[in-house]
């Protein structure tokens, strides 16, 4: 395992950190209809990527790991599951990370980024996790009802009283990155060590604005759906035929945000990576996650994919990415293909 810090910190983390938003689950349902969580293999998975190395696990208090939207009657599932993982490791040896700001209860303040709901629920999350502190803790989408100073100063004492070692940010824009982080300049507050954005070979958009900021801050990239929903695994390209292909029992038939991935450019750029896979002997989630891997040369910043692991496989796939070198000439070739 590689292990680079975590933005402007001490902190050292795996390359690859363990996400759970997608989690193994079960054909058995609750009394809701909703899929329950396989707690026993997740925490098996967690175990052998812990075996190997992975030392960082990211979660959010409002992912339930087998549904979404996720609903008010099963939020909070994820961060139960890592707890149950936690018990079986020393609490020390792991980097935890998770989030706030979704709606977690139906009143006026069950969600936001204020000083009353923050409060409300970094107590919430240490009590499903069942630990005594966060290492990282991440705004997960902006509140404009709260002005950021209030939200600095909330997240500021929370790393005062030792409930918190770090802060982030999540899906935010540039823009509002940078104001947060002057305002903790200003007023001497806890400034974010990562930003949490979605990030993989098909959607770069951060690069145009994000990254620039956080190599500015110092801060960590933690790049989320890294394979784009599983597109960059090659599952949805028929090879032979060159063409889409979306498999009756996909999530693709059903989602909507999957469907704009299927396009003229992309097929392009499947089909490059799928040759420099086979050239390296490797997979094309493998290719895809060294890219990611190897953008912290070119860009001067720390970029930490978190990978969703719904099978031993995948996990077993994700870790081969480590030993993937990509030249050069590999990544003009993506270059070249996503501008064509």
């Amino acid at each position: 395992m590689q292990y680079v810090k975590l933005g402007w910190s001490g902190v050292k983390v795996s390359q690859l950190c363990l996400g759970t938003w997608y989690l193994p689950r079960l054909n058995e349902k609750d009394e809701y209809g909703v899929h329950k969580v396989d707690v026993e293999l997740t925490i098996k998975i967690m175990r052998r990527a812990y075996d190997e190395g992975i030392n960082c696990i990211d979660t959010a208090n409002r992912y339930h790991g087998a549904m979404a939207p996720v609903d008010l009657n099963h939020v909070g599932n994820s961060e139960r599951v890592v707890g149950e993982f936690l018990k079986t490791v020393d609490r020390e040896s792991i980097v935890l990370a998770t989030k706030v700001r979704g709606q977690m209860a139906p009143w006026p303040n069950g969600e936001g980024l204020s000083r009353k709901h923050i409060r409300w629920q970094i107590k919430e999350s240490l009590r499903r996790l069942g630990t005594s502190y966060i290492d990282l803790y991440q705004i997960h989408w902006p509140d404009p009802d709260t002005p950021k100073i209030e939200t600095l100063r909330a997240l500021n004492q929370l790393v005062e009283d030792g409930l918190v070692n770090y802060i982030g940010e999540s899906n935010h824009p540039a823009h509002d990155i940078v104001e947060f982080m002057e305002l903790a300049d200003k007023h001497n507050l806890e400034p974010f060590t990562t930003m949490q954005e979605i990030y993989n070979i098909l959607v770069r958009d951060i690069e145009r604005d994000k990254i620039p900021v956080a190599k500015r801050y110092g801060m960590a990239i933690l790049a989320y759906s890294p394979l784009a929903q599983g597109v960059l695994t090659g599952k949805y390209v028929d090879f032979n035929a060159k063409k889409w292909t979306t498999p009756s029992d996909s999530r693709a038939v059903i989602s909507s945000g999957l469907q704009g991935y299927f396009n003229d450019r992309n097929l392009k750029v499947l089909l490059e990576l799928n040759e420099i896979a086979k050239a390296k002997g490797a997979t094309l989630s493998q290719v895809s996650l060294a890219w990611l891997i190897s953008m912290q040369e070119r860009f001067g910043v720390n970029i930490i994919p978190i990978i969703g692991v719904s099978r031993m496989e995948h996990l077993e796939d994700n870790l081969g990415a480590l030993n993937i070198k990509l030249s050069q000439d590999d990544l003009k070739r993506i270059d070249d293909a996503l501008k064509a």
